[in-house]
């Protein structure tokens, strides 16, 4: 049961070896695995993955791989699941057989017919070619075949013939190209992290404190250390507005994942471009306004600056005075920006659009050529990508 496992994680890209699989299964053999599917996973997760970067893969395949196997693995065998029955009752057809069933005859006909049996029907029905049900030649149901049909209550497609999917269907992201979820920003922002201790010696130093004891005679001489915490100090600048409302979810998930991980996180919210004030509350942003160059005073140079936008408007908004669309600006938002990359030298501009629309956009080039191409696509590699520069 667990090779046929093995192998689709090697072919899902992940790097499980033989020796973690011989883990796994000795841990098994001694009990480890409980007796509920919950117990085999987390002891599954934790022999056969060996990075963070690596767990959304490993759930996508182990929730492939033992979908439909019952909660608990003592009765694994007790009770044949129901899915399985279903897929016994596909129904299989020669190429003659399939050639002899008419379609319903175009669109309209076959969302008549649908409400027809919607109303009529009153109970399950399996085989045959007219009612809603399993197995059958009728335009309705799941695990049949018609030329032109309704798929119903079927997970995934047989014969890609269906005119309407009536179920509610869920599609998800393939890790590392597209728009990341909180717990991967997580994983890419710890690269960042550089520990030292500091504030009170209010923690335990055990390894020094049997030491100094051993060293004692005997005698307990208690040694306390400061607590670690994370160094690096982050300058989080974040474009809000316009454009940026397609990208609402993920700078969100940006914003959460860097305030968990960096005790020294500044933020500052600015629409499109950077000019002479950010804020840090959106809804008194025209009252309660920072200036940009108090920012550069008050947080030293040894702060990363990130931004995160996407890069879009008009190019007058960059360079030209006045060029704001919602106010006028004395000085270009070039020369702002310019200010803020001579205060902070460690500096990104994180964009969540993807990186082949950047060529097409005259504000993405500019910006880029501003930031010295420091501009990376806000994905797992775009991240690992923009880490590396920031050390």
């Amino acid at each position: 049961m667990l090779l046929p496992f093995f192998y689709m994680l090697r072919e899902g890209g992940m790097k499980t070896s033989v020796t973690e699989l011989l883990t796994l299964l000795e841990a098994m053999q001694k009990g480890l695995a409980g007796q509920s599917v919950d117990s085999f996973y987390y002891l599954a997760r934790a022999t056969l993955v060996k990075d963070e970067s690596e767990l959304d893969r490993f759930d996508r395949i182990f929730g492939a791989y033992f979908k439909g196997v019952e909660d608990s693995l003592a009765d694994l065998f007790q009770e044949i699941p129901e899915e399985w029955l279903r897929r016994q009752a596909e129904l299989l057809l020669t190429e003659e057989e399939r050639a002899q069933i008419e379609a319903m005859g175009g669109f309209e006909a076959l969302m008549r017919a649908l409400q027809e049996r919607l109303d009529e029907q009153e109970e399950r029905h399996e085989g045959g070619n007219k009612w809603i049900g399993t197995a059958g030649t009728s335009p309705f149901g799941a695990y049949g075949f018609n030329p032109e049909g309704v798929r119903i209550g079927q997970e995934g497609s047989r014969n890609r013939s269906a005119v309407k999917v009536w179920d509610k269907r869920e599609y998800r992201n393939l890790d590392d190209s597209l728009e990341l979820g909180t717990r991967n920003i997580k994983v890419a922002l710890r690269r960042l992290r550089k520990f030292a201790r500091e504030g009170a010696a209010d923690q335990l130093d055990l390894d020094d404190t049997i030491d100094k004891t051993a060293r004692n005679a005997g005698m307990l001489d208690i040694r306390m250390v400061p607590e670690r915490h994370n160094a690096i100090k982050v300058l989080l600048c974040l474009d809000i507005g316009g454009s940026m409302d397609d990208h609402v979810r993920i700078c969100e998930e940006m914003f959460s994942a860097a305030r968990t991980e960096f005790k020294h996180l500044e933020y500052f919210y600015f629409h499109n471009f950077i000019y002479e004030s950010l804020w840090k509350d959106n809804r008194r942003r025209h009252s309660e306004k920072t200036p940009t160059l108090d920012i550069a005073h008050k947080y030293g140079s040894d702060y990363k600056l990130i931004f995160v936008g996407d890069a879009t408007m008009s190019p007058y908004e960059i360079v030209y005075a006045g060029g704001s669309v919602e106010h006028w600006n004395e000085e270009p938002g070039a020369v702002w920006i310019k200010r803020l990359l001579n205060t902070y030298p460690k500096a990104v501009w994180l964009n969540p659009e993807p990186r082949h629309r950047w060529d097409y956009t005259p504000s993405t080039k500019l910006i880029r050529e501003i930031m010295d191409d420091r501009m990376y696509p806000l994905t797992i590699a775009g991240l690992d990508d923009a880490i590396r520069e920031l050390h």
